[in-house]
């Protein structure tokens, strides 16, 4: 090595000396163009590493996609059997829900239950706030001339903020929800007790007016109750934080209200509420107890024609039917075997006589007793056999025998 540089140390050094004079060179020289100029020698370091990075950064994504791809997919499969179970509950927690729902409007439209939806809204801008930390109040943009009016709701995306508490030409007050004058009808959403949302002197948010016998738990949910008549029934309020005794046997609940109050930039003012009867949409076969509460209502009264008609047309079947026997009275008819008797009130029997070829003929019994019996004479014309004699014919059942009767 030692001999090496002794024999070539002339060409070393002279090397040297050129490379430190094109450094120096291409230090001071500049490369110019459109929007900038830049020196050759940061050009050629560039040019020259660009490689070597390439290179590096396509070991590194390699390296890190192996990584994700497959060692770190291992348990991708047991986390997507997971999920699977995890949808399937939540399908049918939605198959629960939409059966609660029907069931829900089917009994709204039962009872006749309206409901209040926001129909027409008005976006504005916070422009100021209160002068005092004890008053919560804030201003917009908008007043009298955008149809503004006192105590309407004040609402954002995540939760209601307030309500419209004076309103001048082109701006308006907002009194905040957790103001100490303020008061918003609120109910919890799992144990559905209804309460007073009220703000405190500290800026914090109570619900006031339940009963230390009812649990509550922390980080249930609040939403309005509609009772207030100003908003809706439903709006989210905000979550609870901290349960703990009050006065007078009251519940002291703090809740953390779903919009930033402190942040407020933009806002939505409910100008309209419509009230709507719900309507029961029938999908699928209906039930008996729906069909039972459609037959609820009474049958109403028949009218007074249809209670006169059958009067009036009584009159016209009699005419038709002159020989109909009246009720609960009886009319006999005479019988073709009796005459009447004129002497006496009884009806006498007939009583038959003989009347040429060996007819028979019906000759009324006297007063003095009843007929004899009838005798068959034989035809004269007939020839009359020998040794027998005419057959005599018993005496009718139905008529007596004669009893000392003129014969």
């Amino acid at each position: 090595m030692e001999s090496v540089l002794g024999r070539y140390k002339n060409l070393i050094v002279l090397a040297c000396v050129l490379v430190a004079q094109v450094l120096g060179l291409a230090v001071q020289v500049k490369r110019t163009t459109d929007t900038q100029s830049t020196r050759l020698i940061r050009i050629w370091a560039v040019s020259s590493i660009t490689p070597f990075e390439k290179v590096l950064n396509w070991v590194h994504g390699g390296s890190w996609n192996l990584w994700h791809n497959y060692f770190y997919l291992r348990g991708v499969r047991a986390e997507n059997r997971e999920l699977k179970a995890e949808i399937e509950r939540l399908r049918l927690d939605q198959v629960r829900l939409n059966e609660d729902a029907a069931q829900a409007r089917r009994l709204q439209a039962l009872l006749a239950f309206k409901e209040q939806f926001i129909s027409q809204t008005l976006p504005a801008q916070v422009i100021g706030s209160g002068g005092s930390e004890q008053s919560r109040i804030v201003y917009i943009d908008k007043g009298q001339r955008d149809g503004l009016k006192p105590d309407m709701a004040v609402i954002t995306v995540d939760g209601i903020v307030g309500k419209v508490l004076k309103v001048f030409g082109s701006t308006s007050q907002v009194l905040l929800i957790d103001d100490q004058s303020s008061g918003v009808g609120a109910i919890l959403e799992k144990s559905r007790l209804q309460g007073i949302l009220r703000g405190t002197s500290a800026g914090e948010v109570v619900l006031e007016r339940i009963m230390t016998d009812n649990p509550v738990q922390p980080g249930e949910e609040v939403r309005t109750s509609g009772g207030d008549r100003i908003f809706p029934k439903g709006l989210p309020v905000g979550t609870v934080t901290r349960v703990g005794n009050g006065s007078d046997l009251f519940l002291s609940i703090r809740v953390r209200p779903a919009a930033n109050l402190s942040k407020l930039e933009e806002v939505l003012v409910v100008t309209k509420l419509v009230e709507q009867e719900p309507t029961q949409l029938q999908t699928g076969p209906v039930r008996a107890a729906d069909i039972l509460a459609q037959r609820l209502p009474s049958v109403p009264d028949k009218p007074a024609a249809d209670a006169e008609k059958p009067k009036q047309d009584a009159p016209a079947k009699e005419a038709a039917n002159p020989a109909a026997p009246s009720p609960g009275k009886t009319n006999p008819t005479p019988r073709a075997d009796v005459t009447p008797n004129p002497r006496s009130d009884s009806i006498t029997p007939i009583s038959p006589k003989s009347s040429g070829a060996g007819a028979t003929v019906l000759q009324p019994a006297t007063a003095h007793g009843p007929a004899p019996a009838p005798v068959k004479v034989a035809d004269p014309i007939q020839p009359v056999a020998p040794k027998t004699k005419p057959a005599i014919p018993p005496a009718r059942a139905t008529e007596p025998p004669a009893q000392n009767g003129p014969q």
